[in-house]
C-alpha cells in the first residue's frame, strides 16, 4: 500500500467511525451541560424561595405561616406589607413556572417542577393569599395565571351545604 492510499484508507475509517462517534460525543455533552443548566436555575430558584421564607419569618406579625385558623385583622401598614411579599412570592412562582415548566417534561424535569408545584398549591390553600390572588396575577403570563388559578380553584375548601 502506498502513502496515497493509506491516507485514503484512513479517511474511510475517520468517516465510517470517527465522526458518528465524535458527533455522539457532542450530543452527549450537549445533554449534559443542558442537565447541569436545569439543575443550576432550579438550585437558584430554590435559594430565592428560602430567602423569601427569610422575608415571611422577618414578617411573623403578618401570620404568614398559618394555613388555616383565626384571621386576625391587620392594620394597614400589615395589609400593605402583606400584598407586597405575596407579590415578591408571585414573581418568583411566575419566573420558577417560566423556567422550568413545560408541557411534555422527562423524569428529572416533572421532580423539579413538582416541588414548585407543591409550593405553590402550599400557598393558595392560604384563604388570605387566594382572596388577594386575582390582582396578583394581573399583568403577569396568562399560562401561568392561568396554571395558578386552577390551583387555587382545586385547593379551595369544599364548601358545606348546612342541613335544612
Amino acid at each position: 500500500m502506498d502513502l496515497r492510499e493509506t491516507w485514503e484508507f484512513l479517511s474511510y475509517v475517520v468517516t465510517v467511525v470517527g465522526l458518528p462517534f465524535a458527533i455522539a460525543v457532542f450530543i452527549y455533552e450537549r445533554r449534559r451541560e443542558r442537565k447541569n443548566e436545569e439543575e443550576e436555575i432550579f438550585q437558584r430558584l430554590s435559594d430565592e424561595y428560602r430567602e423569601f421564607l427569610k422575608l415571611v419569618l422577618d414578617n411573623a406579625d403578618l401570620h404568614l405561616l398559618r394555613t388555616e385558623g383565626i384571621r386576625q385583622e391587620l392594620t394597614e401598614e400589615q395589609k400593605e406589607r402583606r400584598l407586597a411579599i405575596f407579590g415578591i412570592l408571585i414573581s418568583l412562582f411566575e419566573r420558577a413556572y417560566l423556567l422550568v415548566y413545560e408541557e411534555t417534561m422527562d423524569k428529572q424535569a416533572r421532580r423539579m417542577w413538582q416541588s414548585w408545584e407543591d409550593y405553590m398549591r402550599e400557598w393558595v390553600h392560604r384563604a388570605e393569599f387566594r382572596d388577594a390572588l386575582p390582582g396578583l396575577i394581573e399583568g403577569e403570563d396568562p399560562d401561568f395565571a392561568r396554571h395558578l388559578l386552577r390551583l387555587a380553584e382545586s385547593e379551595q375548601p369544599a364548601t358545606r351545604s348546612s342541613p335544612a
